[in-house]
């Protein structure tokens, strides 16, 4: 019986699960087919592919721009170079804010924490349970697992469905809705001038990111990630599956009107909706810890909806259990 299970392979969890993993037997569960979680990389063909959701790091704290560099120097992470156009007029563009990425996806930062904890991939949990100082884990194909200790990294109304009698803590009782987004990934027809990305000042579309500056691959075709607003998405997530469509068109048709590209034939593109994007309303504590029980959740969403957030919080959580 190893000592831990972590729930989630995005930053959270691929944070806790690595420092864990120095001093316990740790397994990692996720439902997704590969690390990354929020942060993942839609790969298409060979290297090809979309950051579809973390777009790029910004450190702000001292320490995380530690760990960002280290990367950097050890060749995991890059930074994304080129021309970003600023378009929003409602807020302040900060010169300073540099754009680092993955040096083949977003989703190598996970991958980087991840060598060698033992994970297992398109496993959904499904309940949990807690008898005689154990904890039992029960996934949706069926499949009972137990540990001394669980870490949950899942979204605000995930981890209120599966542990909310199991949290000695008011955080757990409060209302939070988190915000959604709606990603397309389009490939068209190469332009003669590409910008790096877009940040726009618009209520539907608020922001595009250009592949191919990220020079990860070559591709004949422009590689484009659209994400809507936080606002737009909120009202069109829960019946976006049954509008693929519909809402895919509205997205490409604002991203050729607002960037003045040429328009051409659309090639091909992919609709994913993130139902729990992000929180940008922090909690007034970064992670949650019982020693008894053994349970732990980390998470952004503790602090705010930056991939850093989830570090901090990873970080916060190892401090209480050690």
């Amino acid at each position: 019986m190893s000592d831990y299970c972590v729930i989630g392979s995005g930053i959270s969890g691929a944070t806790i699960a690595n420092l864990l993993n120095k001093k316990f037997q740790v397994n990692l569960y996720d439902k997704g087919r590969g690390p990354g979680g929020r942060a993942s990389f839609k790969r298409i063909k060979g290297q090809t592919g979309f950051d579809h959701g973390t777009q790029y790091f910004s450190p702000k704290t001292t320490e995380f721009k530690q760990f960002i560099n280290k990367l950097i120097k050890i060749e995991i992470l890059k930074k994304w170079k080129g021309n970003h156009i600023f378009l929003n007029s409602k807020k302040k563009e900060n010169k300073k804010h540099i754009k680092i990425i993955g040096k083949k996806g977003n989703n190598d930062i996970c991958k980087y924490l991840l060598k060698k904890v033992k994970c297992y991939y398109q496993s959904e949990l499904k309940k949990i349970y807690y008898k005689d100082k154990l904890w039992f884990l029960l996934f949706t194909d069926g499949k009972i697992k137990t540990y001394k200790g669980v870490i949950l990294t899942c979204p605000f109304p995930q981890l209120k469905k599966l542990s909310e009698k199991f949290i000695n803590n008011t955080f757990i009782k409060r209302k939070l809705k988190m915000d959604a987004n709606i990603t397309v990934m389009i490939a068209i027809k190469k332009n003669k001038v590409s910008p790096s990305s877009f940040v726009f000042d618009d209520s539907v579309l608020g922001w595009a990111g250009n592949e191919n500056t990220k020079k990860r691959f070559k591709s004949k075709y422009d590689l484009w990630t659209l994400q809507s607003t936080f606002e737009w998405a909120n009202k069109n997530i829960d019946k976006n599956k049954k509008n693929l469509k519909k809402n895919s068109k509205i997205l490409i048709d604002k991203f050729f009107k607002l960037t003045k590209i040429e328009r051409t034939k659309v090639i091909y593109s992919i609709n994913h909706g993130w139902k729990y994007s992000s929180n940008s309303k922090p909690f007034k504590i970064k992670s949650y810890w019982d020693p008894q029980k053994k349970l732990g959740v980390c998470a952004d969403w503790f602090i705010g909806p930056r991939l850093e957030s989830g570090w901090i919080s990873a970080h916060d959580l190892f401090k209480k259990i050690n």
